[in-house]
C-alpha cells in the first residue's frame, strides 16, 4: 500500500445516496443567477459566477469566476468532466488528452492541467513530479501541492482532489475545504506556473 493510501481515509462510494441527496437539494433550492444574465444550475461548462472565487454547487460541479483567465475556466471544465470518475492507482496516466474512467491523485491533476484543461502540462506526471513542477509558492489562480505520496490542485479557491471531496464519492472531486488537503501534503509544497 503506497503512502497515498496510508495518509488518508479512502472514501466509500455512496453514489446512490449522494445522487438522491443532490436531487432533493436541487428541488429545494432556486436556480442561481450567474454572470452574463443566464440562469445556472451548477453544471459547470461555460457558465460563470461573480466574484473572484469558483462556486461549488449542490451537484458537486464547480462554476468558474467570470474574471478568471481562460486557462482557469478550462481547468475547471476539465475537472468537472472527471468529477465522479472512480479511483484507481495509476489511473489517468495513459495520456493527458484521453479521458479515463478512473484516476489516481496525480492522474487527475495531470488531466486538469493538461491540454484538455489549463494547458500547463503536456504529459501525465506522478505526485513527486508536482513537488518540483513550476515555481515555489501559491499561484494567483492555480496552485498544486505534491510530494512523493499525494498530489492535489486548488483552482480559484476550490480543492480538486481524490482525497475527501465534499461529495464523499470515490475518485476525483471538488471541496470547499482546502485545508483538508494539508492532511496529506504540506502547505509548503505549494507550486504554480506562469501568471496563473
Amino acid at each position: 500500500m503506497n503512502s497515498e493510501h496510508r495518509k488518508f481515509r479512502m472514501r466509500k462510494p455512496h453514489r446512490a445516496a449522494a445522487l438522491t441527496a443532490c436531487a432533493v437539494a436541487a428541488l429545494a433550492l432556486p436556480a442561481t443567477s450567474v454572470a452574463g444574465g443566464g440562469i445556472g444550475t451548477g453544471g459547470g461548462g461555460s457558465q460563470t459566477t461573480s466574484g473572484s472565487k469558483a462556486k461549488l454547487k449542490a451537484n458537486g460541479k464547480a462554476i468558474a469566476p467570470a474574471s478568471a483567465p481562460k486557462a482557469v475556466k478550462r481547468a475547471i471544465e476539465a475537472a468537472n468532466s472527471i468529477d465522479g470518475a472512480g479511483y484507481r492507482m495509476g489511473g489517468g496516466h495513459s495520456s493527458v488528452t484521453k479521458r479515463d474512467n478512473k484516476y489516481d491523485c496525480s492522474g487527475a491533476v495531470s488531466y486538469v492541467l493538461g491540454p484538455k484543461g489549463a494547458g500547463l502540462v503536456d504529459r501525465p506526471m506522478v505526485s513527486g513530479d508536482f513537488a518540483r513542477w513550476g515555481s515555489k509558492g501559491k499561484g494567483n489562480w492555480i496552485t498544486t501541492y505534491g510530494d512523493s505520496g499525494h498530489a492535489f490542485v486548488v483552482i480559484a479557491g476550490l480543492r480538486f482532489d481524490t482525497s475527501q471531496p465534499d461529495d464523499r464519492n470515490s475518485g476525483p472531486g471538488w471541496s470547499k475545504n482546502v485545508d483538508a488537503g494539508f492532511a496529506n501534503v504540506s502547505k509548503s509544497a505549494a507550486r504554480h506556473k506562469g501568471g496563473l
